[in-house]
């Protein structure tokens, strides 16, 4: 068996305030394969994002990584420093940002932004990055990409937009790509293109996807693997299939029931009450059991660990025999 191309152990990310230490992902685990697609899935405030942002090193001040690993291709790269991530970062882990305004400054064509991207991680003169900046906006379906090459992104649909994105991502041949709500204010059709493009990446080079996201659907259609994340802790991790058919943590299972079904007729959803946690609030044993109607009183005293249940693994008392009793 293969070793995983990231490893993510035990990550803890804290962020110092004046009169408290909020820890917002606490001890998070999971690794992902070259090929792989590995969704990250859950309410927000639930940590995803600040993950993402911790593997490719662009945790924003006071955030801070406080404790655990982060292993990718062999090396630890928590603990590098700035000009070390800087050599990291774009050429062999990118990121996909939630909004494609972010990441394409409007003041400058599309070409000259892709152009530079490839030039800074690739040994190519101007007019071999122009001419794969060009192959770049072809493959991710950017109609005539010889002329709008030249356009600036406001010249460029939303969707149109996040394609360039992913092309900035895909300059150097990245061995990770880490997109944070690649879909979000998309419309259905352009979601599945940019998840078409998305799977095609996977297949055909091999690339390593880390996938954050709260659209259940999105996940269904793209990942190999699910991490479902609450309070900055993993609820459950298994294979997507399994997850969706036969959730185990009763928080998946509010959120699988609380997707509109085809099928059925019922006027209301199924709703899980409450809500996620603030940082300075997050209750002692599960996070999860002021919302959980299965709780009892292990829940209330003490975490669980991630327990093997089938193909997955889970964080919950019933599932471990000795609780229970």
């Amino acid at each position: 068996m293969s070793e995983p191309l990231l490893k993510v152990q035990d990550l803890i990310i804290e962020f110092p305030k004046r009169r408290a230490l909020l820890r917002a992902v606490d001890k998070i685990s999971f690794d992902i394969k070259a090929g792989e697609v590995l969704g990250v899935v859950g309410e927000s405030g639930a940590g995803k994002s600040l993950t993402g942002a911790a593997i490719i090193g662009l945790l924003d001040p006071p955030g801070r990584i406080a404790g655990g690993q982060i292993i990718f291709d062999g090396q630890r790269i928590d603990n590098l420093n700035h000009d070390e991530m800087i050599k990291l970062r774009g050429k062999r882990i990118a990121m996909i940002f939630q909004d494609p305004l972010t990441s394409l400054n409007p003041l400058y064509r599309v070409g000259e932004q892709l152009i530079e991207t490839i030039q800074t991680h690739l040994p190519l003169n101007s007019s071999e990055a122009r001419e794969r900046a060009i192959n770049l906006l072809e493959e991710v379906g950017i109609p005539a990409p010889e002329t709008r090459i030249d356009g600036y992104p406001h010249q460029f649909s939303g969707g149109m937009r996040q394609r360039v994105v992913i092309a900035l991502a895909l300059a150097a041949e990245p061995d990770l790509i880490i997109a944070d709500e690649p879909t979000t204010a998309l419309d259905v059709s352009v979601q599945a293109q940019i998840i078409s493009l998305l799977k095609k990446l996977c297949r055909e080079r091999g690339t390593a996807i880390m996938l954050i996201t709260h659209d259940m659907g999105v996940i269904a259609e793209t990942a190999d693997r699910v991490a479902v994340l609450y309070a900055g802790q993993v609820a459950e991790i298994g294979k997507t299939r399994d997850l969706i058919k036969s959730p185990k943590h009763p928080y998946t299972s509010g959120l699988m029931s609380s997707i509109p079904s085809m099928e059925s007729m019922d006027d209301r959803l199924v709703q899980i009450p409450g809500s996620m946690p603030r940082l300075n609030a997050i209750p002692n044993g599960c996070s999860f059991h002021p919302r959980c109607s299965k709780a009892f009183t292990p829940c209330m005293e003490k975490r669980s660990p991630l327990i093997e249940v089938g193909n997955s693994r889970v964080a919950c008392w019933l599932y471990d025999a000795e609780a229970k009793k």
